[in-house]
């Protein structure tokens, strides 16, 4: 009898082992998007200053593209990784922050104090954000020069690929 435990408990576990090693290999915040491999849905925004801002605008060099908000806790936390990604890649790759459901002044002071890795746009209708399928902040999107989607995170970016990640888009 204790056979047959074991070998039924060795059947039903044993699948389960293999689903959870499969899963402990992906990036958990790196998500299956429609969008990658796709061209980027296009867009023109006005930024902070009045000024209009477009994807087109942008081609010909790789775009990370970040929804963000202030009242959003990991948008803060991942801001610093942001803003060493604009300052080592300055000139490489455009950095471009779409405000999520927020007020532009409350955006405004906290640029003021935190500083913008690049263009900060206001995104009014959401218009942009479900073009890309944003469900939640922060959501990064790295786009190619070439303006296609390479890839969309989910969650902050971790420093630990992040940076390799813009790597393979240069």
């Amino acid at each position: 009898m204790n056979r047959n435990v074991l070998l039924v408990g060795a059947i039903l576990t044993l699948p389960l082992i293999l689903f959870l090693a499969i899963g402990l290999t992906k990036d958990p915040f790196t998500i299956n998007s429609p969008l990658v491999g796709q061209p980027a849905p296009p867009f023109a925004l006005m930024d902070l200053s009045g000024n209009t801002v477009s994807l087109e605008d942008l081609k010909g060099k790789p775009v990370v593209l970040n929804f963000w908000a202030t009242w959003c806790v990991p948008c803060k936390a991942e801001h610093p990784i942001l803003m060493r990604g604009a300052r080592d890649y300055q000139g490489r790759v455009t950095f471009v922050g779409v405000i999520f459901q927020d007020d532009p002044m409350l955006i405004r002071r906290y640029v003021a104090s935190a500083g913008a890795p690049g263009p900060t746009l206001i995104d009014d209708s959401s218009a942009v954000a479900i073009a890309y399928g944003v469900y939640g902040v922060p959501e990064t999107y790295l786009i190619g020069a070439d303006g296609v989607i390479a890839e969309k995170i989910i969650g902050p970016v971790n420093p630990n690929n992040f940076f390799d990640k813009i790597e393979s888009l240069l």
